[in-house]
């Protein structure tokens, strides 16, 4: 049967690829919506900086498993560039929030207030002493303060009152309150839940149509054969599929790097109450990375079928198959319990987003 496009003619080598090339848009741009967050905010105080270190440590371990391991030079670039950005995404907790390691909020003035004291508590509270009267008040201190307060009250109403109220004939009508800025309205309006969700859903959509423009561009310019290859681990016809020990070792120290980076994050909102300063599409980004990145090594096909694929007849001995996927799956392990594990981390940090949104200024 003659197929109209041969692009439209999908087998799981085409899935794994347009699945790759999608996690591959996602992750370069991942960082860019809290860089810009923090830079608008001047601030980065919703991050957790044990965060962005861990996160950092997981893509060098990434780096040496990728490198030991022999993966394709694609994800050795991808790994080398996840670490400059988490660099700068460090750099910038660094500049705006001083060399420190502490995830501590900075109080306020107005929370440093201390309460009004009474007769049981201590007259020296957090080095306040000054604040603090040294002896109680007399009942004729207490009765000038009150009427000093009454004249001070009732000379400030007189001083709002207009003169031409004082006349019989014009009575003192009260002003009505003014009206919401409507600029202050359409700003609240412009960060309203379901704006954020349009935008984001847009910008998510516009970021998986360039993987997948990527991956057509990459098929294309080779006729049909995939240039863009995104699965972990590289094999070709004459090389099968080995472990290497460190490669293994640097790659399971990564996915335990990834998984216990999100807990410092998800503590923060919690004792925080709150995902201000963090940016939704950040982890929207890394959850759809995560998601697609899982699904292209599952959706891999061994070079035994692909050879009966290509040549019409079968070239998969018994077994042959299996035995190829399974030894596929168990050398990405460490890739799947990573990326699989960070996706339900991931997930818990959006259940905050929907728990705090109303905490958010």
């Amino acid at each position: 049967m003659y197929s109209p496009s041969p692009y439209l003619d999908l087998d799981l080598e085409d899935l794994s690829g347009i699945c790759g090339s999608i996690s591959i848009a996602c992750w370069i741009v991942v960082f860019s919506p809290q860089i810009i967050e923090n830079f608008r905010r001047h601030s980065a105080d919703g991050l957790s900086l044990i965060f962005i270190i861990i996160w950092l440590a997981g893509d060098v371990f990434n780096i040496l498993g990728a490198v030991l391991q022999g993966v394709i030079p694609t994800m050795t670039i991808l790994a080398v560039y996840y670490t400059v950005a988490d660099i700068v995404l460090l750099g910038q907790c660094f500049y705006y929030r001083g060399f420190t390691l502490s995830d501590a909020q900075p109080e306020s003035d107005e929370e440093a207030i201390v309460e009004e004291a009474t007769e049981e508590s201590p007259l020296l509270v957090r080095g306040c002493a000054a604040t603090r009267p040294t002896s109680r008040p007399s009942a004729v201190d207490a009765d000038r303060s009150r009427r000093s307060s009454s004249f001070s009250s009732f000379h400030g109403h007189l001083n709002q009152v207009d003169a031409t109220h004082l006349s019989p004939a014009t009575p003192l009508i009260p002003t009505s309150k003014p009206t919401a800025d409507p600029s202050y309205a359409s700003a609240s309006a412009s960060t309203s839940p379901f704006r954020i969700f349009a935008l984001n859903t847009v910008a998510l959509i516009l970021v998986c149509a360039a993987g997948v423009l990527g991956w057509f561009l990459s098929t294309r310019s080779t006729h049909g054969r995939q240039f863009l290859d995104t699965s972990p681990i590289l094999a070709t016809e004459t090389e099968e599929i080995h472990f290497d020990l460190w490669g293994q070792i640097f790659g399971y120290l990564c996915a335990a790097l990834y998984l216990g980076s999100r807990i410092p994050q998800l503590l923060l909102n919690y004792r925080r109450k709150s995902t201000e300063g963090v940016s939704m599409l950040f982890f929207l980004f890394a959850c759809m990375g995560n998601l697609t990145y899982v699904m292209s090594i599952f959706a891999y096909e061994p070079e035994c079928a692909k050879l009966g694929r290509e040549y019409g007849t079968i070239q998969c001995e018994h077994g042959e198959w299996s035995s190829d996927y399974r030894t596929y799956i168990l050398v990405n392990t460490s890739w799947l319990i990573g990326s699989a594990g960070t996706l339900l981390l991931d997930l818990m940090i959006f259940a905050q987003f929907w728990m705090y949104r109303k905490n958010v200024k």
